[in-house]
């Protein structure tokens, strides 16, 4: 069994997160890039989770051999890090991400899994924790003209043409199987990942991933042209207020509160 996982390198959420709380996130002259260069690039959490999904179907007994693919300027380090933890062969499509949308990414993917002439299970992350569109699974999907199964927390194989996967939804967990080839996106419901080994980390250092260029792909007749450009980002001022409801009483206090909020048609 072929499996494809496809991965992003993403700016640590947890970094971005605190320079927004004291203020220091800053967009650049150009209006769409940040001015900070010290935040830590990473995997994308769900994307690493996909990879755990991928090993854990190899513990299970299934006999395959699990690529890794990312979209992006140098993302040499995190595709290190998924030799280190167990993938097998590692690529990059060098590509500005910048320049290029879901739709585009997708179709850069679905060529690299048509050069490697046929792919059993393609899995992804939900979504990213930059963008958080999550639309890039489905247009691959779309692009391979395979099935897809979405927020699993659980893959399993049935026999060697069928998985079931087990869906995280708001009513409950729902147990569906789908024929391969098929596109399953993974959610953190799936668990943690599993940390690599000194070993496997000194010898993933030495990897360098196999460069594939878009003009060696076939990515169609419309390629990988982007369909939504970018024109501008920014970062919204919060403005924090908190004001003190007064009243002789609680309950004369609390019928001042409902009329404010119905005053701003907060409630009816």
């Amino acid at each position: 069994m072929k499996i494809v996982v496809c991965v992003k390198e993403v700016l640590d959420p947890d970094a971005v997160d605190n320079y927004v709380l004291v203020g220091k996130l800053e967009i650049g002259q150009d209006g769409k890039t940040l001015t900070q260069t010290s935040i830590p690039r990473l995997m994308n959490g769900y994307d690493e989770q996909a990879i755990e999904c991928a090993l854990r179907l190899r513990d299970a007994g299934v006999d395959c051999k699990i690529h890794v693919v990312s979209v992006g300027t140098d993302p040499t380090k995190i595709l290190q890090h998924a030799v280190a933890i167990g993938a097998d062969e590692v690529a990059t499509i060098p590509v500005d991400t910048g320049t290029v949308d879901g739709y585009a990414t997708a179709a850069l993917l679905a060529g690299f899994v048509k050069s490697l002439g046929r792919a059993d299970l393609v899995l992804c992350g939900r979504q990213a924790s930059d963008g958080d569109q999550g639309v890039v699974p489905a247009l691959l999907g779309e692009m391979l003209g395979m099935p897809i199964v979405t927020i699993a927390r659980a893959v399993e194989m049935v026999d060697g043409s069928t998985v079931r996967v087990t869906r995280v939804t708001p009513d409950g967990d729902e147990i569906v199987e789908v024929s391969c080839p098929a596109v399953i996106t993974i959610s953190n419901e799936l668990g943690e990942p599993r940390y690599p080994t000194g070993m496997r980390t000194m010898k993933a250092r030495k990897v360098k991933p196999q460069q594939v260029t878009p003009a060696g792909l076939d990515l169609g007749e419309s390629g990988a042209r982007p369909r939504v450009t970018m024109t501008r980002q920014f970062v919204e001022a919060i403005i924090g207020r908190c004001e003190f409801i007064q009243g002789d009483s609680p309950a004369a206090a609390a019928q001042e509160l409902v009329k404010r909020l119905r005053a701003d048609r907060t409630i009816e």
